[in-house]
Formats: structure tokens, sequence, C-alpha cells
């Protein structure tokens, strides 16, 4: 089954206490990599997180954003740093005595507004409390994803099977060309030797034939066009698996242009030529398909 590395999911969960949004989007990655953004303070949850996923995912680059709405305010309640607070006053004191301060007092005002004297205290959140509606919620997102995936899959494979089947069309008119390249040449090497002796041919016929038998062995392209047809089929064999199959048709694929690439040097051929610009063109475009793929 082809499965793309491109989709989104969404889910929300509402609690008695919170309201959870899990958002996920996945893109084109060699491997599975995670960026998750989350509140804070339940950080410590990321590596359920991120295994939850795994047990979705193979491939990509995956983005998920989890928000945690309160229902009600949190109640918070400012703690002083009582020793603190002494050492600005002994501070104080200090200056005023150093430099003979008169009739300047210090202010509960001028107090707040010093450093780290007073800070909020939050009461700390119940991290398993909330685990596993998080990681509920995170699940529906990736079934939601899944399904993304497998959509654009299916458009996927639609599109390569059609591409793959022209590279079989192709190369099939390459091998129906490929006899009658040899031919012209010795109907040409005849012609050019007849020429040359003013019609009054006289040459060594075994020695033409020699000439031939070297230029058919040099321009020989049977052995490419039968792995490329090769390859084609195993494309629809490995496309129709249940594991994840883009690193497999990667490397098919590059099988495939290293076939044209040979193909394209050995025919001496003009049509041939042609042909082989079609095959390489088709296979770009397969090959830029591949890359979304799982």
């Amino acid at each position: 089954m082809i499965m793309s590395m491109t989709g989104y999911g969404q889910a929300f969960t509402q609690t008695n206490d919170f309201q959870i949004t899990v958002e996920m989007k996945t893109v084109n990655h060699r491997f599975l990599e995670y960026a998750i953004r989350m509140p804070r303070e339940f950080s410590s949850l990321e590596e359920l997180i991120k295994k939850k996923a795994a047990s979705y995912l193979r491939r990509g680059k995956a983005d998920i954003f989890i928000s945690i709405e309160r229902s009600a305010p949190v109640e918070q309640k400012l703690a002083i740093n009582w020793q603190l607070a002494e050492e600005y006053y002994n501070t104080y004191q200090l200056l005023r005595e150093r430099f003979s301060i008169e009739g300047e007092s210090l202010r509960p005002m001028d107090l707040l507004a010093l450093p780290d004297l007073v800070s909020k205290d939050e009461p700390k959140e119940d991290i398993e409390k909330y685990a596993q509606v998080i990681l509920d919620c995170v699940e529906l997102a990736c079934q939601q994803l899944i399904h993304m995936r497998k959509s654009e899959g299916k458009n996927l494979e639609e599109d390569l099977t059609n591409r793959v089947r022209l590279v079989s069309e192709i190369t099939e008119d390459i091998r129906l060309r490929a006899p009658l390249v040899v031919a012209h040449y010795q109907t040409r090497l005849t012609n050019r030797i007849k020429e040359f002796l003013s019609g009054k041919f006289e040459g060594d016929e075994g020695r033409i034939l020699t000439e031939v038998a070297i230029f058919s062995e040099k321009a020989n392209i049977d052995e490419e066009l039968t792995r490329l047809a090769s390859h084609c089929q195993q494309f629809f064999v490995i496309m129709q698996s249940q594991e994840p199959v883009g690193r497999k048709l990667d490397f098919l694929v590059q099988e495939m242009n290293r076939e044209a690439n040979t193909i394209g040097s050995k025919a001496n051929d003009l049509e041939i030529s042609k042909r082989v610009v079609d095959l390489k063109a088709e296979l770009e475009k397969i090959k830029e398909q591949v890359q979304n793929i799982e």
C-alpha cells in the first residue's frame, strides 16, 4: 500500500478542567523526526507522545502542536523571598549610613519592584491525571493524519502506475527499433563501400559482416532493455506491499535511470535517442513522486 509522507490531523478533547487541542503535520524526510510544541509543565510527556506517534508513522518530519486551555482560572498566589527582602533592606540601611542620606524612607512598593523578591506560586499540575487524556487526543490526531496520508497515497499510486506503464511502453518501442539499427548500419556500410569503389564492389563481404557484428555488439542494448522491463514489473509488485515502500522504490528508480543512461550512450540511433529522452523525463517525474512516499 502506498502512503504519502504529507498529511495533517487534528483532534479535540474536553475535560472538566481542560480543553486539549492536538494538531499534527507531516512532510517528507529521509527518517522519522519529531518537533513537539506543548505547555512547558507537560513536557515530561514528550517521550510518551513520540512513542504514540511512532506507532503510526515510519518516515517523515512530524510537527506536533499541543495546546491546553484551562476551563477555569487557576488560583495564583504571590510568594515573598523574606531572606532576600532582609538583604535588600540591610543594603538600603548601609547606603543611608554610608552617604548620610536623611529624610528618605523605603516604601513597600519600592521593595515589590526589586528583582526576584516576589514570585508567582502556581500550583503544580497533576501530570499523571491528564497524561492518558492527552495521549488519547494525540492518537485521534494520528488517525486523522493517517487517513489523509492514505488518501494522498492512492493518488500517488494512480499517478505512478500510469507513468511506469508509459516507461514500459517506451522500453518496448526501443526494443522493436533496436534490430533495425543494426540492419540500417549494414546497409549504410555496404553503400559507402560501393560508392568508394565507384559501383565496382569487389570488397570482402566477410569483412563487412565482421564490421556489422562489431557494431552490433557495441550497440547491443538487449540486456539493459530486459532489466528495465523487469524493474517496471518489480515496481508494481513493491507498490502492493503492506510495508513502507518509499526507500525501495527510490532505489529502484535509481536503477531504472542507470539502465536508461546506458541505453542512451550505446544506441547510435536518432529515434532511439529521442525515446530515451522521453524515458528519462518520465523517470524524473517518477523520482519526484517517490520522494513523497513513506
